[in-house]
Formats: structure tokens, C-alpha cells, sequence
């Protein structure tokens, strides 16, 4: 039988020196008992996934807005899959699997409906209360908005997951998410959101494990927007020929499948499923070269070493980011998903403005968060949690006459 102090004590003996044990997590904000038999790690895994945050993804937008089909991957999917390749990179670079995990299934918890038009449309929206970034609106979610404890608000997460679910991305862009002001309200608001920030060093890295979601997350989209793009129609895969990585995918898979006469789809997610592993392994094997080269011997040399460790070689960042630029190119830019974008950016401001304008129209039980702080983050806070049918539903209620309310 394994207990807490078992699990506890295997991963003293058995990860890497550099990983995050559960037996030296700072801890709760609140105090709790101890569970007997669940790490506080895995504790935080469980809390993610039952709670109203994270059921909600199965119906945010990743690229495609849900109703364009079934097969598009979906926040919820998207989070799946980050959790998947994150595990198994963890696994193989002796990291704690626990709370990365937890990272990688809390990490969207704070993203908008409709995707990234949603955020910023968002951000625009909040530049004068506050501002808005999805890293600090999933810290929101899981310290103040959750309500499932008697005893505290919020899921009461651990210090090191709420640390690296706002540190996500930390090193590929600013580090305003770790800096945010606090938004306006009364006492009690301002002390747990100012509180955030008090606790977390802005200066220090992320763990290891968060960064490891960091990189996990991009090789998902990457490849799985590929994968939805060329069942949309947005491109071919005779465009995808004229990037490295994939012509590379694709001559492999064919010379490893030559003599099975495979379908055009199933080589396809072959390739795909290719491209996965060859990121996969090319982090871990350049992560290992690297923990080795900077002498990292404990977690205080990862805060301290004043550069993400987890990371490709140089030649397959070249690679990847010869990639990247095809998908901006090629699918974020495309026409239907600009104008798919354009209106769920106008589906967000005028609900904003509505609710702003009238809170009346706000269900009672946000209402009742005004006095506390204040009309535009309780509107955020309203807005950034609906999914996309949600939202199309509360605006067809408010503005088509004939719409039920």
C-alpha cells in the first residue's frame, strides 16, 4: 500500500535532483490536512480537473469555433494532449509527472471564448481597469473564482502551480502577466489579488516542469492545427511541402510505409504523429545536454539561471519557427478565420458594453460581486468565463428581439 509519505519519499530517491518534490512544496495559502494517500501535487490534479473552469474548455475555441465541426480540436482537447506530451517528456528527463500535469491541465483555464480574439478583445476592453491576460485571469480562476470549499475561495491550489500557471510562457514574451496590477475593488479583492503578487519572484525562472509545459504546449497547437487546418480545406498538404519539418515528416513516413499502400489520411497523421516525436525527442536530448553543460544540480540553479533550460536544439528551433510562420501565414491569417475572429471580437465588446452599461441584465450571482470589485472585472470575470455557444447565446438574447431572455 502506498501512502503519501511513500510517494513522497520515492521521489526524493528517485527524481532527478533539479525536480520539484512534493515533500518540499511551500504549501497552501489555507491551511489543509494532509491527504493519506494523494501527494499535494496530485491533490492539485484532481481539484483541476472536477472543477467548472475546466469542464467549461470542452466548448472554448482553439482555432475553430465549436460549432464549425466535431472534429476541431477544442480547449479541452488542446489540454489533453499538452498534458500527454508533457508527461512523457517529464518522464524521460526524471522530472515530477505530478505537478506537471497539474501545470499543463490548469494552463488555459483562463482563456477567453473564441480564442485568442476573445483575449484580445478582452484586453482592450480592460486597459483602463487592470488589463487583461489569460495567465493571470487562470490565477483568478483557480484563487478567487472557483467557489467548491467552505472554507476559502478558490480551489486552495499550491503555491508552485499557481506560480507556473502565471509564469506560463515566461521567457518568450514580457513578463507583464507576472506584474499585473491588481484591479480596482474593495479590501477584500485587492488583498487576494495583490497577494499573487507578493508571493511570486518575477526575476526567478519557472521550474523546470512549467517550462516543460511552456515548450509541450507549442508542439500541440503546432502540429494539431496542421492536422485541423488540412481537414478544414484551409491549406493543402502540397503547401506544407515547401517547409523543412514537414517535407522531412512526410519523405520518412513514406519510405517507412511504402510497401502498405496507407490512405492519404492515415499519412497524414502519421506525419503528424512523426513531428510530435521528433520535437519530443529533440527537447529532451538537447534539455539533458544542456542540464549537463550549465552544471544544474539543484531546483535553486534552475530559479537562478537566468535562461530557460528547457528548450530545442538550434537547428530544429530554426525549424519549428520556418513552421510557425507557414500557420500565421497560411491559417491564422486566412480569410474564414479572420472573419471568424472579427466576430467574436464584436460578440465580446458589445457584450461587454451592455452589461457595463445596465448590470441589471448581469445574472444575479455576479451582481452581487460589483461592490467588490467593481463593474468592469466583475464583467470580465463574467464574460472571460463563457464558452462560445454561451456567448452566442446571451447575445442573441440581448439583441435579437424575437429571442427569448
Amino acid at each position: 500500500m502506498n501512502t503519501r509519505r511513500d510517494i513522497e519519499e520515492r521521489e526524493k530517491r528517485e527524481l532527478a535532483p533539479f525536480a520539484m518534490k512534493s515533500a518540499f512544496s511551500k504549501g497552501r495559502k489555507f491551511q489543509e490536512d494532509e491527504h493519506t494517500y494523494r501527494s499535494i501535487f496530485q491533490r492539485d490534479k484532481d481539484r483541476i480537473i472536477h472543477c467548472t473552469a475546466f469542464r467549461r474548455l470542452e466548448y472554448k475555441t482553439q482555432v475553430f469555433v465549436n460549432h464549425e465541426g466535431d472534429y476541431y480540436r477544442t480547449r479541452l482537447t488542446h489540454t489533453m494532449e499538452v498534458a500527454q506530451i508533457s508527461r512523457s517528456i517529464a518522464r524521460a528527463l526524471n522530472l515530477n509527472e505530478d505537478i506537471t500535469e497539474a501545470i499543463a491541465l490548469s494552463h488555459d483555464l483562463g482563456h477567453t471564448p473564441f480564442g485568442h480574439s476573445g483575449e484580445d478583445a478582452l484586453e482592450d476592453l480592460m486597459k483602463e481597469y487592470g488589463g487583461f491576460d489569460h495567465n493571470f485571469q487562470a490565477l483568478r480562476v483557480v484563487d478567487i473564482l472557483e467557489r467548491r470549499y467552505p472554507l476559502f475561495l478558490g480551489l486552495n491550489l499550491s503555491w508552485e502551480v499557481k506560480e507556473s500557471i502565471l509564469k506560463h510562457g515566461y521567457g518568450n514574451k514580457k513578463k507583464e502577466s507576472c506584474k499585473r496590477k491588481s484591479s480596482p475593488g474593495n479590501k477584500q479583492n485587492r488583498e487576494v489579488t495583490d497577494d499573487i503578487f507578493k508571493i511570486f519572484d518575477a526575476n526567478e525562472l519557472p521550474l523546470l516542469e512549467a517550462q516543460l509545459v511552456d515548450i509541450a504546449d507549442s508542439i500541440a497547437y503546432d502540429n494539431h492545427d496542421i492536422d485541423d487546418s488540412l481537414k478544414a480545406g484551409l491549406i493543402k498538404e502540397k503547401d506544407l511541402m515547401d517547409v523543412e519539418l514537414w517535407r522531412y515528416a512526410s519523405d520518412m513516413i513514406e519510405k517507412r510505409f511504402a510497401n502498405f499502400n496507407a490512405s492519404e489520411e492515415v499519412r497524414i497523421a502519421q506525419a503528424i504523429k512523426f513531428l510530435i516525436d521528433l520535437e519530443a525527442t529533440d527537447l529532451i536530448e538537447n534539455t539533458a545536454a544542456l542540464i549537463d553543460g550549465l552544471n544544474i544540480k539543484t531546483l535553486d540553479d534552475v530559479r537562478k539561471s537566468g535562461k530557460r533550460i528547457i528548450c530545442f536544439s538550434s537547428n530544429l528551433a530554426r525549424q519549428k519557427e520556418e513552421l510557425q510562420k507557414f500557420l500565421l501565414e497560411n491559417v491564422y491569417q486566412n480569410y474564414r478565420v479572420a472573419r471568424m475572429a472579427d466576430k467574436a471580437k464584436r460578440f465580446i465588446k458589445e457584450l461587454f458594453c451592455v452589461f457595463v452599461n445596465n448590470p441589471k441584465q448581469l445574472p444575479p450571482e455576479f451582481q452581487k460581486f460589483i461592490g467588490d470589485i467593481g463593474i468592469h472585472q466583475t464583467v470580465c470575470d463574467y464574460i472571460a468565463g463563457m464558452t462560445d455557444r454561451y456567448a452566442q447565446d446571451e447575445y442573441k438574447k440581448l439583441f435579437h428581439p424575437y429571442e427569448r431572455v
